[in-house]
């Protein structure tokens, strides 16, 4: 990676921005550069921001970025010949106060407060990232979409996976959490060329591969019941193992091969469970409960430190909301929240080109850091941009007037 590219990256992006593609580029310079702001406005005093303060609105109004085009210019920058790992996950842009904004739906959002119901009224957004790192909180988002009123999350990211699929070299392997290790997303996803690794809730009941059909009497769809939260239930699984990782400590992975959903019959699946142990081989922490649904599986001590990788996702949004201003404007109509949100996967994917070439510029109270962060790399974006420039042409000023050749003037005498 060279700085050239980071400049081309920049190029490629501008060329299909579209409408108002020079006020959108110049308001994702100033985000990059700026590090808290109050209000959304405030982005306009920006050194890099070189037009008046509403046009920070009016990019948003007037611009329409094309979501698919930027996704295959993000997978243009994929260089790496190992295996392509995604993470999907949705969270909620909380708008309590928009009494008037449309499609408003209940959103599940974590509460600050012991006790309260972690619900909040605002839109949901979808995404599907690469994971380019085994560790670290780098996360690449390919889409970044609205769930609309009429979709649920389980719909709109197997539609997304579909469309990133068609658009990969190879075959990926992608994470999801356990709202989505249910029958209707395996279903859903079926016909999809990628594996996945879904956490599954304890509360989840599989069934095991039919018996063989004895020739009378209607042929069996289920086996035997396994339910995770009854250890009565399980057989002798078909592989262990037990590991003692520097961080996590004594673990022990089994594995039951060949299970089901009762919804989705037709999908087997393999059961994995992750348990810690202490020092005397008990059970020290709840054990973690994950599927595969793919082709070839990775092995066992290879498959429980991949599903970890998932959380960089969960980063990613703290990092769009808290240094990128995801969440600060209050924008007036669900469009125009889409597009300011189709501009954070771009903005990521410009830190993520630099992170080779930013100097780290920690403030007094952090500590340097050998492998930066996306927000080390953002607080070094101001030196990286004076020295490449930027693609987006200067803005005409407005009330200047040349008075005309043919109009004279006459003096009093």
């Amino acid at each position: 990676m060279t700085l050239e590219q980071l400049k081309q990256f920049r190029i490629g992006a501008y060329t299909i921005l579209g409408k108002a593609k020079d006020a959108l580029f110049d308001l994702m310079d100033a985000v990059l550069v700026t590090r808290s702001v109050y209000s959304f406005a405030e982005l306009s005093v920006s050194p890099v921001f070189r037009r008046k303060w509403s046009s920070v609105y009016e990019a948003i109004q007037d611009g329409n970025p094309p979501r698919t085009e930027l996704m295959k210019l993000y997978i243009k920058q994929l260089s790496c010949p190992e295996q392509i790992i995604l993470a999907g996950d949705h969270t909620a842009w909380a708008r309590l106060d928009a009494r008037t904004l449309k499609e408003r739906t209940f959103e599940h959002q974590a509460h600050p407060m012991s006790g309260a119901k972690p619900v909040t009224v605002g839109q949901g957004y979808s995404t599907i990232a690469i994971i380019p790192d085994k560790e670290g909180s780098w996360g690449l988002p390919l889409l970044h979409e609205r769930i609309t009123s009429f979709e649920n999350p389980i719909t709109k990211a197997a539609a997304q996976l579909k469309l990133v699929c068609e658009n990969l070299p190879t075959r990926p392997i992608s994470l999801w959490d356990a709202e989505y290790g249910c029958a209707s997303f395996v279903k859903q996803t079926a016909d999809i060329a990628a594996d996945k690794l879904m956490r599954v809730r304890s509360n989840r009941v599989f069934y095991g591969a039919p018996p063989i059909y004895r020739g009378y009497g209607r042929p069996r769809i289920h086996g035997d019941k396994f339910k995770v939260n009854d250890s009565t239930t399980w057989w002798t699984p078909d592989e262990s193992l037990e590991v003692n990782d520097s961080k996590m400590g004594q673990m022990c992975i089994r594995l039951w091969c060949n299970l089901h959903f009762q919804q989705s019959s037709k999908h087997s699946m393999n059961l994995i469970q992750l348990q810690r142990l202490d020092e005397l081989g008990e059970p020290k922490t709840k054990p973690l409960w994950l599927v595969w649904v793919g082709i070839s599986m990775p092995t066992l001590s290879q498959l429980w430190r991949l599903y970890f990788r998932r959380f960089a996702i969960d980063h990613w949004y703290r990092f769009a909301k808290q240094r990128l201003h995801w969440t600060l404007p209050n924008l007036s109509t669900p469009q125009q929240c889409e597009r300011w949100s189709d501009l954070l996967p771009l903005m990521t994917w410009q830190l993520w080109l630099a992170r080779d070439f930013a100097t780290d510029n920690p403030l007094p109270w952090q500590k340097p850091k050998p492998k930066l962060s996306p927000g080390r790399v953002a607080q070094a974006m101001a030196e990286l941009f004076a020295a490449i420039g930027t693609p987006a042409v200067p803005p005409k000023p407005r009330g200047t007037h040349l008075p005309h050749p043919n109009c004279h003037t006459s003096t009093k005498s």
